[in-house]
Order: structure tokens, then C-alpha cells, then sequence
């Protein structure tokens, strides 16, 4: 249904460590509803690459120090004025709180004083939407695996704005998988894009490395990902995640070939990243694409940080040719954490008539 008074809406995103601000239009066409008008973002990962991770403490503070000055540059390159926003639009989780807190706080208080309505988003939406801010509405019911640092896990889109979740990480994320084997292997941080581009001049089947596969009900939470009678008995637990036996793998590896006092050899770190990547794409991938097959979706979509590997997004669109399944990928300036992903959910929340009052609080951890 087409919207019939169009808004700029301002989005604010802080959930780790991008401090993010954007303007994204309603275009009034309800095939491709948003239009996006200024996306800028301020990392910090030149910060923590000395630290190997984010220090959430130094996180917080870089946000307070770049908020204003991003917001300014959003507005700017819209060549939108205060008084053309309709609606503040922010990150509430999860995430870091220390982050979270200084953008829903300067979201409060820009809202309050513009007099424009607060849209509480969360963080997965908005990886989620950035695939409709991009394509426009996706063929429906949809898989979309939204795969980062913090998080892995698979949804069932079955109308726009609804998120089912199906399939999930019992560990680690992929993206932090990607960042500690980088670590082991002297690489630096972050670790997603040099091993993409060291695993290019690797061989990915010099080292046998495998992926768990979850049979099993996890003690800590022994139902089922999906929701019960969604997915065959003998699958639903299959289409989970697990990094952490893979990691091991690659530890144990690097721990024998390792000489004392000396570095590993260009070309075994460059196989053991192509190797590990095979690994962790097909895991993604597969279970992916078997869910979608079990649900009847029409369209599979990946978003999240390690939806910019380059083997993950070949990889993902032959296996999607060769079923006649359409693949949808965000651009690589909507992939990592930016705002422009959290307007567009924004919009989603606003037009269906969601709003948040004056105590509108950070949440570390929230269901989507």
C-alpha cells in the first residue's frame, strides 16, 4: 500500500563502534519504499585495531566525541534542514550499552526539541531492511540470514516488517569467528576483510577443516530454534550454527605448524584462511539454503558484516542461479553498521505506528 504523505526521517546508529547518522525519504511507491539520502559514518576501528577487539569503554567515548558532527554531515549532504525532519529514528539494541546509551540519549533529546515523534529500532531490522532499502521489497516469504560480529542467526520473512527467527549461532557469531582466527594467525583486526583477500591466493582445501552439525538439543536452551511444527523434526536443530569447534580446529593447526620464535609461512597462512572460509560459507550457506527450501521461500537474503565476503556473496548467488531461488546482498556501504539500514526499519516502525515515550531506554540484549 502506498504511503500517502512522505517523510524524512533522521536515523541514528551507535551500537558498537560506528557512530552513524542518515536521512532516508518515503518515495510514496510501495514496491520500493525508500529512497536514501545522506549515509555517513565515523569508525573506530583504527582505535581498537591496537587493542585486537572493541574496548566498549573507549567506544562510548569516541560516540560522544563524533555524534554531533556526524549528524551535522548527514543533514548537510541531504540538503535537509531540521525543520524538513519528521522523525528521529535510533538503535535500541542490542548491542553495547555504553554505545546504545549516547545515541538513544541524543536521539531523546533531538526528538524532544524538534517536537518530532521517537522511533525505538532494532539493530537486526535494520540489517534486514537495508536489503528492501536497496532492492525494494523482496519476493515474499523470505530467508535472510543476517550474519556479523555479534550475530548469526536466520529469519523468516513472511510479510514485510515480520521477522521469524529459525536458525541461530549456539556460540560464536561468524564475523567474531573471523576476527579470532585472524588474531591466531597474526593478521590484525578486523579480521573478516584480510582473510577474504588473503583466502584468494590460498588453496581452500589444504587444510580438512569441518563444521559442527547440530544434532542435539542445547542444554541452555532445549527447544528448538523455530518455532514448533515450522521446520521437519529431523532439520529443525540442523539448521543451526556453530563456529567454536572450527576456531579449535584452526588453533590446533597454527599451534603445531608454529616454530618457536619465528612466523608461519606466507603461503600456509594463506591456506589456512582459504580453508577456513570454505568452511564457514558453506555453512552458512548451506543451512541457509536448506531452511529456504523446507519454508517455500521465493527469495533468500544476507545481510550483516560478513555479507561483504566476496566468496560468500559469489557463492550465495550460484547456488541461487542454479535453484532459480533470487539472492539479494546489500552494497557494501549498507553491509557494516550504518544508520541509513536504521532509517529504513525506522520508516517500516513508524508507518505501522510504532513510537517510543520520553523514557526510551539502551538495551544491551533484545528479541527481535
Amino acid at each position: 500500500m502506498a504511503v500517502t504523505a512522505r517523510m524524512n526521517l533522521l536515523a541514528i546508529e551507535t551500537s558498537c563502534d560506528e557512530t552513524a547518522a542518515a536521512v532516508v525519504a518515503e518515495t510514496g511507491d510501495a514496491a520500493k519504499p525508500w529512497r536514501l539520502r545522506s549515509n555517513v559514518v565515523a569508525s573506530q576501528a583504527a582505535i581498537h585495531r591496537e587493542w585486537g577487539g572493541v574496548v566498549p569503554e573507549l567506544a562510548s567515548r569516541q560516540h560522544l566525541r563524533d555524534v554531533c558532527g556526524v549528524v551535522e554531515r548527514a543533514l548537510e549532504q541531504a540538503e535537509t534542514g531540521w525543520r524538513d525532519i519528521g522523525a528521529i529514528a535510533v538503535t535500541q539494541g542490542p548491542g553495547l550499552v555504553g554505545s546504545l546509551l549516547v545515541g538513544v540519549s541524543f536521539a531523546k533529546s533531538l526528538a524532544w526539541s524538534l517536537g518530532v515523534p521517537l522511533v525505538p529500532v532494532h539493530h537486526l531490522a535494520g540489517h534486514i531492511e537495508s536489503l528492501v532499502l536497496e532492492h525494494g521489497e523482496l519476493p515474499l516469504p523470505a530467508a535472510v540470514l543476517v550474519v556479523s560480529g555479534g550475530h548469526t542467526s536466520l529469519y523468516l520473512v513472511r510479510e514485510p516488517g515480520t521477522y521469524e527467527l529459525i536458525a541461530r549461532t549456539r556460540d560464536d557469531a561468524a564475523g567474531e569467528a573471523y576476527d579470532k582466527v585472524a588474531k591466531l594467525l597474526g593478521l590484525g583486526y578486523p579480521g573478516g576483510p584480510v582473510i577474504d583477500k588473503l583466502a584468494k591466493q590460498g588453496n581452500d582445501r589444504a587444510y580438512p577443516f569441518r563444521a559442527a552439525r547440530m544434532t542435539h538439543a542445547d542444554r541452555a536452551q532445549p527447544g528448538s530454534t523455530a518455532p514448533p511444527g515450522l521446520l521437519p523434526p529431523s532439520i529443525e536443530r540442523k539448521v543451526d550454527f556453530s563456529f567454536s569447534g572450527l576456531k579449535t580446529a584452526v588453533l590446533r593447526v597454527v599451534t603445531d605448524l608454529r616454530r618457536p620464535n619465528a612466523d608461519l609461512d606466507s603461503v600456509v597462512v594463506a591456506d589456512i584462511a582459504a580453508s577456513f572460509q570454505r568452511v564457514v560459507v558453506e555453512s552458512l550457506l548451506d543451512r541457509t539454503f536448506e531452511a529456504a527450501r523446507w519454508l517455500g521461500a521465493k527469495s533468500v537474503g544476507i545481510s550483516g558484516g560478513v555479507s561483504a565476503n566476496s566468496r560468500l556473496r559469489a557463492d550465495a548467488e550460484a547456488r541461487g542461479r542454479a535453484l532459480g531461488l533470487p539472492v539479494f546482498v546489500p552494497p557494501l556501504s549498507l553491509s557494516t553498521d550504518n544508520a541509513a539500514m536504521i532509517g529504513a526499519a525506522g520508516l517500516r516502525r513508524f508507518r505501522a505506528g510504532v513510537t517510543a515515550d520520553w523514557d526510551l531506554n539502551a538495551l544491551a540484549s533484545m528479541p527481535l
